[in-house]
């Protein structure tokens, strides 16, 4: 039995956030209820089409979910929706506009009046008050004003991270406060409501350059794939093209590395480079150094160095080698979900073990558990069609 059998989450979601957090929720074995828009659904569907022909976004935060299709402004559907939520669910997570769900009767307070027990998790870009709560935010916004783009890139070039670190960082803390409060609940009886922000989300990610910057001190600089505050902390070029990325953390490592990596012993108690601090002000020199000493061999020489000499080392793999990692397929975490396009690899949740194995059901078509649900709450074949007939559901 997965922990979380028994437990229904309804959500009004759409783009990453809230659809992370309730796809780990459904992988802990969640009845997961998506109520989309009829005819367009979640928007990240039509994000893009390179999962054979399916949306990549939408597949990765989508599996093991019901679709229910309804248009939540429509009085009849509206009404249904409420019902469900009252009836059936444990859980409603929402990332609509500001005030949307509210607008809905959706609020915590007002379904709390009605069943003390809801948990209810709202997820927005700046959270639920302050001056900055209609703020459109998408997740390239609050990497800037969380300060990310400020450390992240070349010197000369701000960049964001590759993923949508900000969404992720969102539903990561949302998935976790509703975990709390279904324990919560359990003990009390009692549900709670979650304002889970985008900014606040990254803003916790960046405590150590935060804090590094305390009181108004330089903050870290942009170094690229270098580390900003330690050194010798990234990647360095091999003789034949390769690149090796390395990171040395303390003293120690830094002696053997100068021993037995570059195999020059004597470094190590060059006044230039005797302290982490040192070799940071001093990093253009040992950058030449390092690169000299690489350019006489190929990337696998420096990495058996390396692993000899015990010093963290890795390759800068490209995403087709991901796929074929071979630490991944060792360990097994490859799994497979369904999706309306036909089966494709899914990797296992961090975590998941033979003892405790994953929900992994397909990714839904839009609408595909629409009549199933609606049948549920006593509708009809007619009312259904008719609900259909008006773009309703």
């Amino acid at each position: 039995m997965l922990p979380l059998q028994g437990v229904t989450v309804v959500t009004l979601e759409h783009a990453i956030a809230a659809p992370f957090a309730t796809r780990q929720l459904a992988d802990l074995g969640a009845r997961v209820i998506k109520v989309e828009r009829p005819g367009a659904g979640d928007f990240a569907r039509g994000y893009d089409q390179r999962v054979r022909g399916l949306s990549s976004h939408f597949v990765w935060t989508n599996r093991s979910k019901e679709s229910l299709t309804l248009d939540v402004k429509d009085a009849q559907a509206g009404a249904l929706l409420r019902r469900l939520i009252l009836d059936q669910a444990d859980v409603l997570v929402q990332n609509l506009a500001p005030g949307a769900a509210a607008r809905l009767g959706l609020s915590y307070a007002a379904l709390s009046a009605a069943k003390p027990g809801i948990i209810v998790c709202d997820i927005s870009g700046y959270g639920g008050d302050g001056p900055y709560r209609d703020k459109k935010a998408y997740d390239l916004l609050i990497q800037s004003e969380a300060g990310f783009l400020s450390v992240t890139g070349t010197p000369e070039t701000p960049s964001k991270a590759g993923p949508s670190i900000a969404d992720i960082a969102a539903g990561m803390y949302a998935y976790t406060n509703i975990l709390a409060a279904l324990l919560h609940r359990r003990n009390t009886g009692q549900g709670r409501h979650i304002d889970v922000s985008m900014l606040e989300s990254l803003a916790e990610w960046m405590g150590y350059p935060l804090y590094y910057a305390f009181e108004g001190a330089q903050p870290p600089p942009r170094t690229g794939a270098s580390h900003a505050t330690i050194y010798p902390y990234g990647p360095f070029p091999a003789g034949d093209g390769k690149i090796v990325m390395l990171g040395l953390q303390n003293e120690r490592e830094w002696r053997v590395f100068c021993d037995k990596v570059l195999q020059r012993p004597e470094l190590a108690d060059d006044a230039r480079f005797a302290a982490n601090f040192k070799r940071s002000a001093a990093r253009e020199e040992l950058r030449a150094i390092i690169n000299d000493v690489f350019a006489a061999l190929s990337a696998a020489q420096v990495v058996e160095r390396l692993d000899q000499a015990g010093i963290a080392n890795a390759r800068v793999n490209e995403l087709r080698e991901v796929w074929d990692h071979p630490q991944l397929a060792a360990r097994r975490r490859w799994g497979e979900v369904d999706t309306p396009a036909g089966p494709v690899p899914a990797l296992l949740p961090p975590g998941a073990s033979p003892q405790a194995p994953p929900r992994m059901d397909p990714v839904p078509a839009l609408g595909a558990h629409t009549d199933a649900i609606l049948a549920g709450l006593g509708c009809s074949a007619a009312d259904i069609g008719a609900m259909r007939a008006r773009g309703a559901a």
